[in-house]
């Protein structure tokens, strides 16, 4: 496809595309995502939509240049306002979508631009959760995940239980991350200062509770710091935590709302880790007590190890987040979006 055509598409172009196939092919829509994991993530929401008269292609937002990110996906795809028409318009459209991580937009409401995009578009998709990462340690999957690499069914972890109590130490600071992006003192109480208190550090997975402790005085101590910085701010919390409950947003699943590779790198990666080298080498253990000799020990022992699978990995591909609330209201999206588009369901 020559180049200058691929600058100018749009969903006008894919819809004349379509128009022009024979009225018994499938429908084709582009989905448009941040990045390469996210190509997994959004097929496996899409792929339930499909049907014999239409399909999705999910890919990445590079006509141009290789160029990955929300704002890639969201800033190729909108027209700016011109000197002759000071509305932007959407080239989305039916046949091309733009499917995105929340990030705080889905938090702001609206405050921003990109945040009114984002929750407003009838074209536009977005996780509700703050990003495919946090969908991705679903706590209530993380078992599972565990014994797809260790292939070891053992639970030695509570999973539900410590996630839980991690959101319930983290929820006040959280209130004040989401007024400080909301009101413009991010640059006061970032993103990166929140993580930084939000670290719950090392812990053995046979104690937690320490580490919960240890986080709980982390978070009150900076808590005690943003009220005595901003000594006003009482009744704005108060209204910023019942407007972000409102949006689905408890103290128990705080977890999926904070910036997902925080969660992903530094909160549950480093537990996984812990619990599945346990599971390995009770699995180990198990082979090495169960031999009748050394040949046999040496040939189970390698082919568990070569059985077992990556962590980042299988958690990169983990898909038990079709349980959730969140992965529930992106799937009530398309399907309005579908119903909007192809009322009659003819895909035409």
């Amino acid at each position: 496809m020559p180049s200058s055509l691929k600058d100018s598409l749009n969903s006008h172009y894919f819809e004349a595309a379509n128009a022009l196939t024979s009225k018994k092919a499938r429908r084709r829509i582009v989905a448009y995502v941040e990045s390469y994991d996210d190509v997994y993530f959004w097929r496996t929401v899409l792929t339930r939509f499909e049907d014999d008269t239409r399909y999705f292609e999910v890919m990445l937002p590079s006509h141009k240049k290789l160029e990955r990110g929300k704002k890639a996906v969201l800033m190729n795809f909108i027209e700016k306002p011109s000197a002759n028409n000071r509305q932007s318009s959407d080239i989305l459209g039916p046949d091309m979508i733009a499917c995105v991580d929340a990030d705080y937009d889905y938090m702001l409401q609206g405050a921003t631009a990109q945040s009114h995009k984002v929750i407003e578009s009838p074209y536009v998709f977005h996780t509700y959760a703050y990003a495919i990462e946090n969908l991705q340690c679903y706590a209530p999957s993380l078992h599972d995940t565990c014994v797809a690499i260790t292939l070891n069914d053992h639970r030695i972890f509570d999973f539900d239980d410590y996630m839980r109590q991690y959101s319930e130490a983290v929820f006040p600071l959280f209130i004040w991350s989401v007024w400080a992006y909301r009101t413009g003192n991010h640059n006061r109480f970032s993103l990166t200062d929140f993580n930084r208190v939000a670290d719950p550090g090392g812990f053995s997975i046979f104690d937690p509770q320490p580490s919960i402790d240890h986080l709980r005085r982390k978070v009150n101590t900076k808590v005690h710091q943003l009220q005595h910085e901003f000594p006003n701010n009482k009744e704005a919390y108060l209204q910023t935590k019942e407007q972000i409950k409102a949006l689905g947003v408890t103290p128990q699943t705080t977890y999926l709302y904070i910036q997902g590779h925080h969660l992903f790198d530094t909160v549950i990666v480093p537990i996984l880790n812990k619990v599945c080298n346990r599971l390995r080498q009770e699995r180990q253990d198990e082979i090495t007590r169960m031999a009748r000799h050394h040949t046999q020990r040496t040939n189970e022992m390698s082919c568990y190890e070569h059985s077992l699978q990556d962590i980042r990995q299988m958690l990169r591909k983990n898909t038990g987040y079709e349980r959730s609330s969140q992965y529930q209201l992106i799937q009530r999206d398309i399907e309005q979006y579908l119903s909007t588009v192809f009322p009659e369901g003819t895909g035409k």
